[in-house]
């Protein structure tokens, strides 16, 4: 599972080799077959952990600290760490780039993945933005991610983790994220 996250998050779901996978862990392509029948079934297991991960993470944010500022950096820095991480991206946001290639339960997974950090991002506007409505909340949560996702992608295509980080820094001055 290891090895099929590192290969989506380098070269994305269409780039997901049964066989390239085999070969990098030593086993035969026969092997993952057995646990993963199709590369849908593969892809969707893979989505489905990352998408508990993510869940465990952002628990821990909040269980960790009261501080907003600490929430909204380790936000930020889990999709750096990617980027750190051999230029990689966030395993849900480069499946998203390639939607229309996924199959159905694929599709569930990422879909879950966004409402997970959409959900976090809107219980963590309850606490710094209380006067907004839900139906505000739910559009500026799904504003964070989508801009968070979109630094990532574009530090990574320039091969710049600068490029995030500036990203990141002017989406607190211009008030994006709290």
């Amino acid at each position: 599972m290891a090895a099929a996250r590192k290969m989506v998050q380098t070269r994305g779901y269409n780039g997901l080799s049964f066989r390239e996978l085999a070969k990098e862990v030593g086993i035969k392509s026969a092997s993952i077959h057995y646990h993963f029948p199709t590369k849908g079934d593969l892809g969707q297991a893979l989505a489905k952990r990352y998408t508990e991960d993510g869940v465990t993470y952002f628990e821990g944010l909040r269980a960790d600290s009261d501080n907003l500022d600490d929430w909204m950096r380790g936000y930020t820095g889990i999709f750096r760490m990617a980027l750190v991480n051999d230029n990689r991206m966030c395993l849900c946001g480069i499946m998203s780039a390639e939607y229309e290639d996924l199959p159905p339960e694929v599709r569930v997974e990422v879909d879950a993945f966004i409402e997970v950090n959409v959900r976090w991002l809107s219980e963590v506007l309850s606490v710094c933005r209380p006067e907004l409505t839900e139906e505000q909340k739910h559009a500026q949560a799904l504003a964070i991610y989508a801009a968070v996702e979109g630094a990532q992608l574009v530090a990574r295509g320039r091969d710049d983790l600068s490029a995030f980080d500036n990203t990141i820094a002017a989406y607190r001055l211009a008030g994006l994220l709290p």
